[in-house]
C-alpha cells in the first residue's frame, strides 16, 4: 500500500492523520450501460483505490488537497457554492451538500487523497466521493447505512455534477467482498455475492491503462441515457402502455416482447441502444449462473460479448480503448474482458489465467504501442485481486 498521502499529511500539518480511510475501484465485467435503466450487474471490488489520510476542523472547514491535482481546495460546511467549479473537488463539495441536506454538520475535515492508479474507468469518481463521505460521516459522527451511502453518492452524480448514472459503481465499491461476485438488481437494490466456486480455474483481474485520461465525454455519456429513454418512450406508445414523464421513464419498464415487436420502428440509434440494454441483461443472468458453476470460460466469454455490443450498440470506446479490446479478444489465457467504465478514456478489464500473466503483458503492449506509440510511458498494465468494498 503506498503511504505517500501520509506522507504528504505529516508534512503539511506537522502531525499524524487522525483517520485513514479507503475506498476501492470496482471493475464490471458483464452489465454495463444498464443500471441507470434499472438493469442487473456484476461487478468486483479491486485491491486499489482512494486514499483519505484526514483530522477534524472543529470551525466546518473542509480542506483538501490530492496527491493527482495541483489545486488544493476548500469551503464551509454551511456554505458550499450552489453550482459545480468544474475541478476535481465538484465531488467532495457536492457530497458535503447531500449529507448536509439529510444530517446536521458541525465538523469540517482536513485531508490528503491519493488515488493508487491512473483515473478513467474504475470508477475513480464513486471511489473519490465514497471515501470523502465515510470520513465526514466519522468526524460528525453520523452513521449511514449501505443504501443511503449509495444514494448520496449517486446524487452527487446526478444533481451536482450532472452526469446521468445510475448506482453501479458506488454499490459494486459498497457491497462487494473478496472472492465474490456481486450479483445485482438495481431495480430494487438486491444483490447476491457468488462465491468463486473451488472448482474455477486460477483468474487475476488485468487492467490495461490506455494512457488517455481525460477527455469532454459526459455529455455523450447523458445522451446515451436519454436514447435509451426514448426508446422506452416510444416503445410503451406503440404498445399502448401508459407512460409518464420522460425523466422517469426506463427501459426495464418495456417487455422484451414488446421491444422485439416494435423496434423496426425505432430510429437506429435508439434501436441499437435498446438492443444493448436487452441482451446485456440477459447477459447478466446467464454470467451469474457461469460464476455459480465455475465455469469462467462461459462467464468470459460473456464479457467479450458486453464489449462488443458496447462498441457496436451502444456505440462507445474511443480508438484507444476500442484498439485495447480487440487485441485482447486475440490473446491467449485471457477469458474474457472489455472496455472499462464510460468508453470515453481511461482502461480496458480483463480476466486472465495468471500463468499467461507475462505473455498476455507483452503482446498487448506490443500491438497497442505500435498502434499508439506515442503513448509509450504513459500506457500501464496492471494485475490485482478481488477486494472488499469499503467498510
Amino acid at each position: 500500500m503506498s503511504l505517500r498521502h501520509i506522507e504528504k499529511f505529516i508534512e503539511i500539518y506537522k502531525k499524524d492523520p487522525v483517520g485513514v480511510a479507503f475506498c476501492p475501484y470496482r471493475v464490471c465485467p458483464i452489465g454495463a450501460h444498464s443500471d441507470h435503466q434499472h438493469g442487473k450487474i456484476t461487478g468486483l471490488a479491486i485491491d486499489k483505490g482512494i486514499h483519505l489520510a484526514y483530522k477534524p476542523k472543529q470551525n466546518g472547514v473542509v480542506e483538501i488537497c490530492s496527491l493527482q491535482f495541483d489545486k488544493r481546495a476548500q469551503w464551509h460546511i454551511s456554505c458550499v457554492p450552489e453550482f459545480k467549479q468544474n475541478d476535481w473537488a465538484d465531488y467532495l463539495r457536492g457530497a458535503t451538500l447531500e449529507l448536509s441536506s439529510r444530517h446536521s454538520l458541525h465538523v469540517g475535515l482536513s485531508g490528503v487523497i491519493e488515488g493508487t492508479l491512473p483515473i478513467g474507468g474504475l470508477s475513480s469518481s464513486a471511489a473519490v466521493t465514497l471515501v470523502f463521505l465515510s470520513a465526514l460521516c466519522k468526524v460528525n459522527d453520523i452513521k449511514l447505512t449501505d443504501l443511503e451511502m449509495i444514494e448520496i453518492a449517486v446524487a452527487v452524480e446526478n444533481r451536482y455534477v450532472g452526469v446521468s448514472c445510475g448506482k453501479l459503481d458506488q454499490s459494486c465499491e459498497i457491497f462487494s467482498r473478496k472472492d465474490q461476485l456481486l450479483y445485482l438488481d438495481t431495480l430494487d437494490d438486491k444483490y447476491e455475492l457468488i462465491p468463486t466456486s473451488p472448482s474455477m480455474k486460477p483468474y487475476e483481474i488485468a487492467i490495461f491503462f490506455s494512457g488517455v485520461e481525460r477527455t469532454l465525454a459526459g455529455s455523450k455519456f447523458n445522451m446515451r441515457v436519454d436514447e435509451c429513454r426514448s426508446a422506452a418512450y416510444a416503445l410503451k406508445a406503440y404498445a399502448g402502455m401508459e407512460y409518464g414523464k420522460f425523466s422517469e421513464t426506463n427501459l426495464r419498464e418495456v417487455p422484451v416482447e414488446v421491444y422485439h415487436q416494435y423496434k423496426d420502428r425505432l430510429p437506429e440509434n435508439w434501436a441499437k441502444r435498446a438492443e444493448h440494454w436487452y441482451t446485456e441483461y440477459e447477459r447478466v443472468q446467464k454470467g451469474a449462473e457461469a460464476w455459480r458453476k465455475g465455469d469462467i470460460e462461459t462467464f468470459g466469454r460473456l464479457s467479450f460479448e458486453s464489449g462488443h455490443s458496447s462498441i457496436y450498440n451502444w456505440e462507445t470506446g474511443s480508438p484507444e480503448l476500442k484498439t485495447l479490446y480487440e487485441l485482447m479478444t486475440q490473446t491467449d489465457g485471457i477469458y474474457g474482458g472489455r472496455f472499462s467504465g464510460a468508453g470515453f478514456k481511461g482502461c480496458c478489464m480483463a480476466l486472465i489465467d495468471p500463468s499467461y500473466r507475462e505473455s498476455i503483458e507483452r503482446k498487448i503492449e506490443e500491438g497497442y504501442l505500435h498502434a499508439f506509440p506515442e503513448l509509450r510511458g504513459k500506457y500501464q498494465f496492471v494485475i490485482c485481486k478481488s477486494a472488499d468494498g469499503i467498510l
